[in-house]
């Protein structure tokens, strides 16, 4: 039977914005990911994996709707209940919709977490801005300890660094607290409504006037190069918190620099507000960020602790380390490769790459009844350091050849010996 044109198989693409990463080039992404991950174990964030998709209204409430991430950027749809889901864009609301409801809470403080995975937008795709954005965070909840917000920063500082990323920069601010928000906001409201702002920008600034200093449009930018900045109309309180980050910062030999300006995209920040970047990248220089949210477990329903983290992108890491000429991580697939020739070799190398394994070792092996010089192909397309070879006269002989990939060399070893044989190599 023949198919219909509207039935016909078609070739499918990944969806516009969604980047593939495949071996070996993947071997990069991961060592990024695990890399900024370790520094947060080495800190002692524990694990926590979070749910693809939440409530919609958690993330309105909790990022804000004055933002774009929120206004604009979010996937959402309708599940079969008729409820209301969202793509998670952004890992903060949804660890602290854990946290309350898992009462994390309720032992010992700070809770330290952490995690990594895609996170979801609806954004124009470029280089390093994709629509399912790959990121590791921290959470430390409990705590309103400037010690914590610098110790925060300086895991993230020393992940990048772990991966040998040093071309980058860390830019700090506070955007103050309760006590004196409230005055800065309408001190800038003030500033912003004597400007020919066009209707959106106008509603913005009526909403969160913070999110107008952070437009990027060269006209806005302009507008509003002399508009007052939080940094200047601190509370005592909040400018004694900033001071300490800063000592600790200056301590742990964490370099930095103040930027007055700096308004991050969610609305949930409070004091220490960060960002890391790296101009190798264009226009999407920045490579992670983070700040305090006091306030946000509050407004999602918890008791009121405050709390501070970070967001970094694996992404724009792996970026930022090509153009910075670096690599991260082995292309090699595997340790040893297999090859045997016929079928009672097959057996017998079969079985000794589940004993290499069960060591620890990364096996693979030739497959599919290939010749000699095609599975030595495959041997070194995967990057393997050691190449067992058997056949019929090596089964006879209870023996296999053990070759050396770099140099070529070639022995033949006891099968007995042979796990201890190759774990003595690769040691």
């Amino acid at each position: 039977m023949t198919a219909s044109p509207s039935t016909t198989p078609t070739s499918f693409a990944a969806p516009k914005g969604v980047p593939d990463y495949l071996p070996p080039e993947s071997a990069e992404f991961v060592a990024v990911r695990g890399g900024l991950l370790d520094a947060a174990r080495r800190a002692g964030y524990g694990d926590i994996e979070l749910p693809i998709f939440e409530d919609t209204n958690l993330f309105a409430r909790g990022v804000g709707e004055s933002t774009d991430v929120v206004s604009k950027e979010m996937y959402t749809f309708a599940d079969r209940g008729d409820r209301s889901v969202t793509l998670r864009p952004e890992g903060t609301a949804g660890v602290m919709r854990a946290v309350i409801e898992h009462g994390l809470d309720r032992a010992a403080l700070p809770v330290k977490l952490c995690y990594a995975g895609p996170f979801f937008r609806y954004e124009r795709p470029q280089a390093g801005r994709y629509r399912q954005l790959q990121q590791v965070g921290v959470e430390a909840i409990g705590v309103d300890d400037p010690a914590l917000d610098a110790e925060v920063i300086a895991v993230a500082d020393a992940g990048f660094r772990a991966l040998g990323l040093d071309g980058f920069r860390l830019e700090i601010t506070s955007l103050g607290d309760d006590t004196c928000r409230p005055q800065y906001r309408e001190l800038l409201q003030d500033f912003l409504f004597r400007l020919d702002l066009d209707e959106d920008t106008r509603r913005r600034a009526e909403i969160n006037p913070l999110r107008v200093l952070d437009d990027k449009r060269p006209h806005v930018r302009e507008m509003t190069a002399d508009a007052p900045v939080m940094l200047d109309h601190l509370s005592d309180e909040a400018k004694a918190h900033f001071d300490t980050v800063l000592a600790h910062l200056d301590a742990l030999s964490v370099p930095y620099v103040i930027n007055p300006r700096m308004v991050r995209g969610l609305d949930y920040y409070t004091k220490t507000t960060f960002e890391f970047v790296h101009d190798g990248l264009g226009a999407q220089s920045g490579i992670g960020g983070g700040g305090r949210y006091d306030g946000l477990m509050r407004q999602l329903g918890g008791k009121d602790l405050s709390g501070i983290g970070f967001g970094l992108g694996v992404d724009r890491t792996l970026l930022a380390l090509r153009a910075e000429g670096k690599t991260v991580g082995s292309s090699a697939r595997v340790d040893v490769y297999a090859v045997p020739l016929g079928a009672d070799a097959k057996v017998r190398l079969a079985v000794l790459a589940a004993q290499l394994r069960a060591q620890g070792v990364r096996v693979d092996m030739a497959y599919g009844d290939r010749s000699l010089k095609g599975a030595m192909k495959g041997a070194d397309r995967s990057g393997a350091s050691i190449a067992l070879v058997a056949g019929e006269r090596d089964l006879q002989a209870g023996t296999v050849g053990v070759k050396s990939m770099a140099t070529g060399e070639q022995v033949d070893v006891a099968m007995n010996d042979l796990v201890a044989e190759v774990l003595s190599r690769l040691s």
